[in-house]
């Protein structure tokens, strides 16, 4: 294995500055795995580079980079190169397509890292494919990075929608945040005109205009919670279930995106909800739940439930006769 250059090392020290402003030169030598001493001989050497490294004594001094530095060119490690691949491999991003945001990104980094450090990582970008997500959908990046600023500006927005059955709709919202669920981007907001919490497919906006007014978001909002509790409600055509059984022995059966799960006095539960697709809450959802349970409503749901159970014995007589 060949030995690290001195520049590699300051240069690499350079980038423990930069993420820990204020490390002592203890602590910077045990992250570089050198003494002491030569931590602060690269220190020096970025001085000579004229990169502004300051330095504080005492109990609670430290080393900090000066303001106004230029910084140089990124700096990344083989393995790190390796694992920015995996990640937009991983996304589900076609990471050889410089067409692909993602991909033209990664070609650009790649392009200006050392051949020695990038190797490994071009070879994987060129070679390796992934196999799409069932589920997995991507949104338009413009329409994302838009929705982004909004969330981070606390600036209500007006959004084209195209819902499931195609139909165009304008809502005026307040976005909240940006969740990514499953291979799925979801823009969790208040809806202006439901004024409750609201939750859109990213991938079916079509146009995003910031509006003037601003909003504050609850102080205690758990996204990912609202988002998995919200996924459940506000669709076209109820659901409602009475299970055989307690709630604990059903919980583990039922997703959050399927309704509220509650007890019932007797001992059993009920799952409260609603669907945009009742065909594929009985047959995807409800199929795979071994306890015994009862269609309260609604109609929608009733009617899927018994195709799909007619389908299923279709099935088996089939091959009994």
């Amino acid at each position: 294995m060949s030995e690290i250059s001195p520049t590699a090392r300051a240069l690499r020290a350079l980038d423990i500055l930069q993420g820990r402003p204020g490390i002592t030169a203890t602590e910077l030598a045990g992250r570089l795995g050198v003494t002491e001493r030569a931590a602060r001989r690269y220190v020096a050497i970025l001085r000579e580079a004229d990169i502004p490294v300051e330095s504080v004594r005492g109990p609670y001094g430290g080393y900090t980079l000066g303001r106004g530095l230029r910084l140089p060119p990124l700096v990344f490690s083989a393995t790190e190169a390796l694992g920015l691949v995996m990640a937009a491999l991983d996304s589900q991003h076609a990471a050889a397509d410089p067409e692909d945001p993602v991909g033209s990104a990664l070609g650009k980094i790649l392009r200006v890292l050392p051949t020695n450090v990038a190797r490994q990582a071009v070879a994987l970008r060129d070679t390796a494919r992934t196999v799409p997500e069932r589920a997995s959908v991507k949104p338009d990046a413009g329409v994302t990075s838009d929705l982004v600023a909004a969330v981070a500006a606390q600036r209500q927005v007006r959004i084209g929608y195209r819902t499931a059955a195609g139909n165009a709709r304008t809502f005026e919202v307040d976005p909240w945040s940006v969740v990514v669920r499953y291979g799925r981007w979801y823009l969790l907001c208040r809806s202006h005109h439901a004024d409750a919490l609201r939750t859109f497919r990213i991938d079916r906006v079509t146009e995003v205009v910031q509006l003037e007014d601003g909003f504050e978001v609850p102080a205690d909002l758990d996204p990912a919670k609202e988002l998995e509790a919200n996924l459940g409600k506000g669709w076209e055509h109820e659901t409602h279930l009475v299970f055989d059984a307690r709630v604990d022995e059903v919980r583990p059966w039922i997703r959050p995106t399927l309704g509220d799960l509650r007890e019932l006095p007797d001992g059993r539960c009920e799952l409260v909800g609603s669907t945009s697709n009742a065909e594929a809450y009985a047959g995807e959802w409800l199929a795979h739940v071994p306890i015994p349970f009862t269609v309260v409503g609604g109609p929608e749901l009733r009617e899927a439930v018994r195709a799909v159970a007619e389908r299923m014995a279709r099935s088996v007589d089939r091959v009994s006769g």
